[in-house]
């Protein structure tokens, strides 16, 4: 099966776009898209995997679907595009990154920036109907992106895994703790934030510090 995708991507996975559940998925997919606006755009699906290549991943941000309202979603999680309101969890992220580090919010949303450095904006689903959360899930993409994590916990060294909220914590037993960090944390919706979840973690600084230790640029959050 033919994947629009990075080439070193397209080697380290090959042998997942040709099991059945992939196909499966793909068809599910194919026909979602020709029946109802889906999220994001075709050719932003594989974006995170296109902006970070698999020798470059330094950090890895795990998300659990793409926006579903019109314009968000691009391909990486918690990112939007250029003039489009901030969500409320991308803004506490904003807000943790400033009590951490000092840096100002910024006014776009857009993290393309964070995946041009080596941090990897993984969605477990990568494609969403418009307006309906969750309708892509049990699909395959789950699977799939379950993969995606085994290869750079076992195949990569020295990584920053961010797993924030339950969703994202269940991903720890695919990572081998023994080579990567992994930080965890409530997750940065307004509910999480609000009950004392979220606020008052380092994970950025931490990351960096992280990064430099074994000789590697760190991220300009």
């Amino acid at each position: 099966m033919k994947v629009n995708i990075e080439t070193h991507w397209k080697k380290i996975l090959k042998k997942e776009f040709q099991k059945p559940y992939f196909h499966n998925l793909v068809s599910f997919v194919k026909d979602e898209y020709q029946q109802y606006t889906c999220y994001p755009k075709g050719k932003d699906i594989f974006r995170a995997f296109n902006l970070t290549p698999f020798p470059d991943v330094k950090v890895v941000i795990i998300g659990q679907d793409p926006y579903h309202g019109h314009g968000q979603a691009h391909g990486l999680c918690f990112s939007v595009q250029d003039g489009i309101p901030k969500p409320p969890s991308l803004e506490n992220i904003f807000k943790a990154i400033q009590q951490d580090l000092g840096t100002p919010v910024p006014d776009s949303g857009n993290l393309t920036r964070w995946a041009e450095q080596g941090v990897l904006l993984l969605n477990a689903t990568l494609t969403v109907r418009a307006h309906e959360a969750g309708s892509h899930q049990g699909q395959g993409w789950e699977t799939f992106t379950n993969a995606v994590i085994s290869h750079l916990s076992e195949e990569r060294e020295n990584l920053v895994f961010m797993l924030w909220g339950g969703y994202a914590k269940r991903k720890s037993t695919l990572i081998d703790k023994n080579k990567h960090l992994v930080l965890t944390s409530g997750h940065p919706s307004p509910l999480s934030a609000n009950r004392g979840y979220w606020f008052g973690h380092s994970h950025f600084s931490e990351a960096n510090a992280y990064l430099e230790k074994y000789n590697r640029e760190k991220i300009d959050w």
